[in-house]
């Protein structure tokens, strides 16, 4: 009879999904992860933060998309044919999509092995948590 292997993960591990902006190399934790697309048309929306690039249709729900780079302070996007929109669910508020410059890999990852990101830690997803959140209350 044929062994079979058997990969087994860690009860405290988490899968991330592994993506570039800049240079630097960001996990996102999958649970978040709606879906993954490539770059298409985005239409602005006036009077929104700079941040914000505009809307998309995807399968007929509009989705507010964002630039990361622009709201960590980095030079504006440049698209290519590794340009992503990643579709984060926002609980029961709907979805946004974030501009990331390549999507790399998904990693199996315990807490152990993370390293702690020093840009605004808590306070800066708070604050993007809740500014997302208004924002999609306030264009529904």
């Amino acid at each position: 009879m044929a062994e079979k292997n058997v990969e087994v993960i860690d009860k405290e591990s988490k899968q991330y999904i592994v993506v570039m902006v800049g240079s630097e190399q960001y996990g996102i934790d999958i649970s978040y992860i709606d879906n993954i697309v490539r770059m298409q048309k985005i239409t602005r929306v006036p009077k929104i933060q700079s941040y914000f690039k505009g809307v998309i249709n995807l399968r007929g729900e509009i989705v507010s998309v964002m630039s990361i780079r622009n709201k960590m302070g980095l030079e504006d996007d440049v698209f290519t044919n590794a340009s992503r929109i990643i579709i984060l669910k926002l609980e029961e508020k709907g979805a946004i999509g974030v501009i990331v410059d390549e999507v790399k890999e998904v990693v199996n990852l315990s807490e152990d092995e993370i390293e702690k990101s020093t840009y605004q830690g808590q306070e800066f997803q708070q604050e993007l948590i809740e500014q997302t959140i208004a924002y999609i209350i306030e264009i529904s």
